[in-house]
């Protein structure tokens, strides 16, 4: 029996990264593949690939769209795609590790031009998928833990009055301070650092950090984080190969050579180059995010609504999630309102529609309604995903609908919130929301006309 390993992950570690493990372990029972899955999620590493097992597998599969320590995998067949692909096309995958490992160097003339091929087609799945976005997404996944750590403690603060951190010495100055003093602090250093330690690992760490700082200090906020993210793994990546010394003084290149010289060369180039411009669109955005007229709120309210229910957790939903959890460090919490409630419709629309029109759905998809329930009022988009593979070409049209009209209203309305995550259970701290029933009726109607959309589009179940 051939032995596979695989690897998930997703930027939040909440639902990806255990569906496509599911999903993949399902796939390789059927097909009679031993396989085991690490998956990389918000709790850490569950079920670590040990270095034994690497030695006796045949080929790894990853799934996922963060940095996954990839350089312990070298010698062996890796095919290697976005987390979203392991849910969907588990099969593929594992038919495509399985041919690869069938190839080997030795193989005849038709074979090896088969390799070749099999070889080019990997060189470009791995360029596609550890660029711009597997880098972004690193750091955001990196980051998110102490967004919504800071956010919440921030939201219990206000249980003691919206204002009551102003007075030294109370518990909710202590919070606050916990919060937004050392948990929103990191945020952009933290995004930053993980970006350059995606791209050159350890050795961007340093110079990404401190970039990151840099970028806070100088008024840059996120957007100037991610610039020195990226300009910081760039720059440690090529002192890597470009800085030459003698085998003697090798190992102290990645100790006192590059973090020295990177971080000075980052440092230098956001003091003197990149922060005041950086800040100055920073500042302009966040101007007109807080006096934006009705009009331009309902514009921006429908597109960050459509972007969280177009791919329900993929690349698009990150990067509308992206966007509004940067501007927290701004003090920009209308478009976190909308993208939190425009994030729960699209779980909580279908689950309704499976209770009205039962007979527009198998058993299967019922019963997945009633989880989908859980997923929508606890902010995890994912919990459409069943739906929408099935159907995509009514369900997503529907989800979409819902969704931006969910987060127009709440822009519309002026609700804000500073709890990055925590769907319902967040709404249930005294101040944590803006206008609560205003917000509440959003996610209403948008969970309403998500579930008609469905039910108008679907066809009864033979």
């Amino acid at each position: 029996m051939k032995k596979l390993l695989a690897v998930t992950s997703c930027p939040t570690g909440i639902a990806h990264t255990y569906m496509a493990a599911e999903s993949l372990l399902k796939t390789a029972a059927e097909k009679g593949v031993e396989l085991k899955v690490e998956k990389r999620g918000a709790l850490g590493v569950e079920d670590e690939i040990t270095e034994q097992e690497i030695a006796a597998a045949h080929a790894i599969i990853i799934a996922a769209d963060t940095d996954v320590e990839e350089s312990r995998f070298a010698g062996k067949p890796v095919v290697k795609a976005g987390v979203a692909e392991g849910i969907k096309n588990p099969i593929g995958l594992i038919e495509e590790a399985l041919s690869m490992q069938a190839v080997s160097p030795s193989a005849a003339a038709g074979g090896a031009d088969y390799a070749a091929k099999v070889e080019r087609a990997k060189q470009e799945r791995s360029a596609k998928r550890t660029g711009f976005y597997k880098h972004l997404m690193t750091g955001v996944s990196n980051m998110l833990p102490l967004v919504v750590a800071g956010g919440i403690i921030i939201a219990l603060s206000f249980i003691f009055g919206i204002n009551a951190f102003k007075e030294e010495g109370t518990l909710a100055a202590a919070l606050m301070s916990i919060g937004g003093g050392a948990a929103f602090a990191l945020m952009v250093p933290v995004l930053s650092g993980f970006i350059a330690f995606s791209i050159a690992d350890r050795v961007g760490l340093a110079p990404g950090l401190v970039g990151g700082m840099l970028a806070s200090q100088l008024g840059a906020g996120f957007l100037g984080g991610i610039i020195s993210g990226f300009l910081a793994g760039y720059i440690a990546q090529w002192m890597k190969t470009a800085v030459k010394l003698p085998k003697t003084l090798e190992g102290v290149k990645p100790i006192l050579i590059i973090p020295v010289l990177s971080t000075l060369i980052v440092g230098l180039l956001m003091i003197y180059v990149i922060g005041t411009p950086v800040k100055s669109i920073m500042d302009a955005l966040t101007q007109w995010l807080t006096a934006m007229n009705s009009t331009n709120a309902v514009f921006l309210g429908l597109l960050l609504g459509a972007m969280m229910a177009f791919d329900m957790g993929g690349p698009v939903n990150k990067a509308a999630y992206t966007f509004a959890v940067g501007l927290l460090a701004s003090q920009v919490y209308g478009p976190m309102a909308a993208v939190m409630a425009a994030g729960m419709t699209p779980p909580l629309g279908l689950w309704l529609a499976t209770l009205i029109a039962k007979n527009k759905f198998t058993k299967e998809e019922r019963d997945a309604g009633k989880v989908a329930s859980v997923m929508g009022i606890s902010f995890i988009t994912e919990g459409a995903i069943p739906f929408a593979a099935a159907d995509p070409l009514r369900v997503i049209p529907s989800i979409m609908l819902g969704s931006a009209v969910t987060g127009a209203l709440s822009m519309v309305f002026g609700a804000t919130l500073q709890a990055p995550h925590g769907g319902i259970f967040v709404l249930a701290i005294p101040n944590a929301v803006t206008h609560l029933a205003a917000y509440t009726a959003a996610i209403a109607v948008g969970t309403v006309i998500t579930a008609v959309s469905v039910m108008m589009l679907k066809k009864k179940v033979a």
